[in-house]
């Protein structure tokens, strides 16, 4: 298998009568950013942030927020700006207008205290997220990039894998020693909630549910790495950390969890071969007769999560609060109470992204964010469609699949709260316009040259 992607050797026209291959490299590019990004996001416990600061004080989220500002520097040159148009940037565009707006309805509306300093860390929030969405989309020149910030991701997945399984078999919390210098913890620290015969981790998150979804989401990367990178050793080690992280889900004891790799497979299946469909389901057979070994109270827990969810606390609390949200949501239906505003400390906790959505950036804000998912699904649909190649094919596909993934966590927990998951969801919706963009078939959405030059 070539290590090249033939569309990454196309000449890109630089300026007048200059032209270099989309495969050139800087010593600090947006995949190098990304990579440290995620590096901070996923190896530091989400608990350590900058003193003095809010939990926007994580070292991954001034990132995130650095290149929402870097981002709208390179559109004053035209040097530096992607050429051609790009659907995700329209969506991007409507999500932030909506927060906006909602933000303005918010003070207009009058707030206390509380609620305005969690306005501004929304809104600071809702840059970092768009930030990594647009550098994402419109930041990575070629395939080869691309795939460097995903090998990344998947590497930190299954180093959280490790840590989760660590506290999951010993009962402790092995985070308390990834101390990081300047850095101290804040808030609530998530400790081990025992239910059934086993016991909850969030690894370095903040909560089980996000430990879970952050697994589901980096699950189909490391089985498409173990799949298709060239070199066998290689594949060797990413099918150990495709193992690692979906052995990690079980340890989360979460119905999010295994809700989200049922729909992960929901999509890649029509994309395997048979002989990846059979390996994949003796690969599940060994990984569940490996848990039958080690916990053997596991599985029943598990399928009493199911088979009990009508009478578990965790989802009739969930549903006790319809009314109430009703109530509140009927007050301001448009726009909402104003973002951020819904602070859980003053009002109940809701456990459910979409109805916190809809009570604080209302019909508005939860069609915005529903078009930032339906425009990231489209895309990647198309470029499963364009794509030539079965690498490229399948990749697109987890991409899809993570948009069906962050549809339906945002129904078992308010998921842009917890800014791990949420900043992964970023860099997938992100990647959905990027394999959009990488298999277009005009050279000129696809290349990294400067739009004033492009035609």
């Amino acid at each position: 298998m070539s290590l090249l992607h033939p569309d990454d050797l196309e000449p890109s026209l630089l300026a007048q009568g200059t032209y270099a291959s989309r495969r050139r490299y800087t010593h600090i590019d947006a995949a190098i950013l990304l990579c440290f990004m995620l590096c901070l996001l996923m190896l530091i416990p989400a608990k350590l942030i900058v003193p003095n600061m809010t939990d926007l004080g994580r070292p991954a989220l001034i990132v995130a927020v650095l290149m929402f500002c870097w981002w709208i520097l390179v559109r004053f040159n035209p040097r530096l700006t992607m050429s051609g148009p790009q659907p995700v940037r329209w969506a991007v565009l409507i999500y932030l207008l909506s927060i906006i707006a909602s933000y303005a309805q918010g003070f207009l509306r009058g707030l206390t205290a509380m609620e305005a300093n969690s306005a501004d860390r929304a809104l600071m929030f809702a840059a970092a997220f768009v930030g990594v969405v647009l550098v994402v989309a419109d930041g990575l020149p070629n395939w080869d990039r691309f795939r460097l910030v995903f090998r990344v991701f998947v590497w930190c997945a299954a180093f959280m894998a490790v840590i989760g399984l660590l506290q999951f078999i010993l009962w402790m919390d092995v985070t308390q020693y990834l101390v990081i210098p300047g850095l101290a913890p804040k808030g609530f620290v998530p400790g081990f909630e025992i239910r059934g015969s086993g016991i909850r981790v969030a690894s370095t998150t903040m909560h089980y549910i996000e430990f879970s979804a952050v697994m589901a989401t980096a699950l189909p990367f490391a089985i498409h790495f173990a799949r298709f990178s060239p070199e066998r050793k290689t594949r060797q080690k990413f099918f150990i950390a495709a193992v690692l992280i979906a052995a990690a889900v079980p340890a989360t004891v979460s119905r999010t969890g295994f809700a989200a790799v049922a729909l992960m497979l929901i999509v890649m299946i029509p994309v395997w071969s048979w002989r990846m469909r059979y390996n994949m389901f003796g690969l599940g057979l060994v990984l569940f007769g490996g848990l039958m070994f080690a916990k053997p109270g596991l599985i029943a827990t598990v399928w009493e999560l199911f088979s009990g969810a009508d009478k578990d606390p965790s989802v009739t609390s969930r549903t006790d609060r319809y009314d109430m949200v009703y109530d509140y949501f009927v007050q301001r239906p448009w726009l909402g109470r104003g973002t951020g505003t819904w602070v859980s400390p003053q009002y109940q906790y809701l456990d459910n992204q979409w109805f916190a959505q809809a009570l604080m950036n209302g019909i508005v804000g939860v069609a915005a964010l529903l078009l930032l998912h339906i425009t990231a699904m489209v895309l990647a649909f198309l470029a499963i469609r364009r794509a030539t190649r079965p690498e490229d094919k399948h990749f697109a596909a987890a991409l899809l699949s993570t948009q069906l993934i962050g549809i339906f966590v945002g129904f078992t927990f308010d998921s842009f709260s917890f800014t791990t998951y949420a900043t992964v969801l970023s860099l997938v919706i992100g990647g959905c316009g990027a394999v959009w963009r990488f298999t277009h078939p005009r050279r000129t959405v696809r290349t990294s040259a400067p739009r004033r030059f492009g035609q």
